[in-house]
This record gives structure tokens, C-alpha cells and sequence, in this order.
């Protein structure tokens, strides 16, 4: 914040926005399709979430069918597409996937998901990084679904692709951000987008992710296992623009004792 004359600047002036490759975005929310209990119910949610990204899982969805799917709920006149490869356990079918997607219109945006552990689904760091690799080379705008392991990120990095998605705790849990703090060495070691990925569970842990640095956080099983999943998709979105607006404000620092917050010097005897 800086005064001129009478004047205030402050962030909440300048525009903000972040980039994924060539894309650019103003919702640092994005959101997914499965688990409503409905596509009206799914359409409301995503309208109500702000989102401008919305991420559908290829394999779940016959691209050859006329019968109605998730992709009816997505308005693509204001929503961009994330195609993802959930469901693959190879380079190769995640590969396979993002091919027939692109060859069905979806573009060349894709999450990658390569899932190495079927209790956990945590994603299976070897076979991700050589599906990186030929997708990035291939033309594809890669965002990786990762641990929240700072090696895998710089190497992904260093792979080629746009942005990386560590999640927060296991797919679907719940759980919230169980190590804050590898994802602030993420956040210092890689100069790409940190997208926040899975384990999300309430408003406040789409905050705290916003609040560390992270550009932007995914969810679905958060908006969609709620009880009322639109209400839960205002929430989200309140929370990450006041997350992102605390980081941008700059917290108070942490301090060991108390601290009044009036001043002191001339006290009423």
C-alpha cells in the first residue's frame, strides 16, 4: 500500500490474475464434475463456484454417446475445459487418453493423473514424469497431479510442464492441508503455478492454501459431498478470493506475547 497526497493505493486496486501456459484465468478456483446428484444440480454448483476452469475425468465419459454426461453441465461459451487422465496407471494409457481427447475437440489443456496406488490414489511419480515428458513434447499444456514432494515438482518442471497440482492430503478425504510446509519449499524451489490438488474439505483449507502463495486450488468431493453443494460453492469461492487477497495484503507477524493494539502513551490517569 503506498499514499499519494490523499490518495490510498492498496491491492485491492490492481488486477489479478494468473497464467497457465498461454492461458490465462481470473477464478484461482477450479472445480470438477463427478459426484453431484445431478447435471442441474452439477451446472448450478459450477456457476455458483465462479470458476472459469472446470476439469473432467476422460475415462468416465462416453465422447461418443448422445446421451447426457458431465460435459452437459459445463458452459464452455464461459468455462474452459481441463480434460484429465484419472483412472490411468501407465505413461502410456495417460498418453493414449490425452490423444483421443484432443482428437475429439477438447484442445490441448490436460491434468495429468497417474495414479500409482489404488487405496490411496497417490499418483505414481515414475511413470507421471515420463507421461510429462512425451505429452510436453507432444504439444500438450500439462498440469501434473504430483505428491507434495519438492524433487517431483522441480523435475516436472524441468519436464516441461505449465503448472504443478500437489495435493493437499489423499483424493476425496477430506482431510485438509496435512504438511503446510512442503508446500512452502514447493512454492520457493519451482517457478511454475501451484495448483493445490485433492484432500480439500471446507472453505477455511481453501483459504490456508491461497493464504501460502498457492495460484490456485482444485476440488470436487469438497463441493460435491456437502450437504448442500451449491451453498459450499459460494464458500469456495469467498474463501480463495479471501485468501488470495490476505496474501497479497501481507499478514501481521507472529509474535510470542501480547501486543496492544492501543496505543500505550497518553493514557487517561
Amino acid at each position: 500500500m503506498h499514499t499519494t497526497n490523499d490518495a490510498v493505493t492498496t491491492v485491492v486496486d490492481a488486477p489479478d490474475s494468473w497464467q497457465v501456459g498461454p492461458y490465462t484465468f481470473s477464478s484461482r478456483l477450479l472445480v470438477g464434475t463427478g459426484r453431484y446428484a445431478s447435471i442441474t444440480q452439477a451446472r448450478r454448483a459450477i456457476d455458483e463456484s465462479g470458476a472459469e476452469m472446470v476439469t473432467v475425468a476422460l475415462r468416465r465419459v462416453d465422447l461418443t454417446a448422445n446421451a447426457p454426461s458431465v460435459l452437459d453441465a459445463i458452459d464452455l461459451d464461459r468455462h474452459t475445459l481441463l480434460p484429465n487422465t484419472a483412472g490411468c496407471y501407465t505413461a502410456e494409457d495417460a498418453v493414449r487418453t490425452a490423444h483421443l481427447a484432443r482428437e475429439a475437440g477438447m484442445g490441448d489443456l490436460l491434468k495429468l493423473e497417474v495414479i500409482g496406488c489404488p487405496k490411496t490414489l497417490y499418483p505414481d511419480n515414475e511413470e507421471t514424469l515420463r507421461a510429462a515428458k512425451m505429452l510436453s513434447e507432444q504439444g500438450f499444456v500439462v498440469m501434473a497431479y504430483c505428491g507434495d514432494d519438492v524433487v517431483v515438482c522441480r523435475r516436472l518442471e524441468d519436464a516441461g510442464v505449465a503448472a504443478v497440482m500437489p495435493l493437499a492430503a489423499p483424493i476425496g478425504s477430506g482431510l485438509g492441508i496435512r504438511n503446510p510446509h512442503n508446500l512452502r519449499l514447493i512454492l520457493e524451489e519451482v517457478s511454475l503455478p501451484v495448483v493445490v490438488d485433492a484432500g480439500v474439505g471446507t472453505a477455511s483449507d481453501a483459504a490456508v492454501a491461497l493464504e501460502l502463495g498457492c495460484s490456485a486450488v482444485l476440488m470436487n468431493s469438497a463441493i460435491a459431498g456437502a450437504n448442500d453443494p451449491i451453498a459450499m460453492a459460494r464458500a469456495m469461492r469467498l474463501a480463495v478470493a479471501g485468501g488470495r487477497l490476505a496474501a497479497l495484503a501481507g499478514r501481521m507477524p507472529r509474535k510470542l506475547y501480547a501486543t496492544a493494539s492501543s496505543p500505550l502513551d497518553g493514557l487517561i490517569a
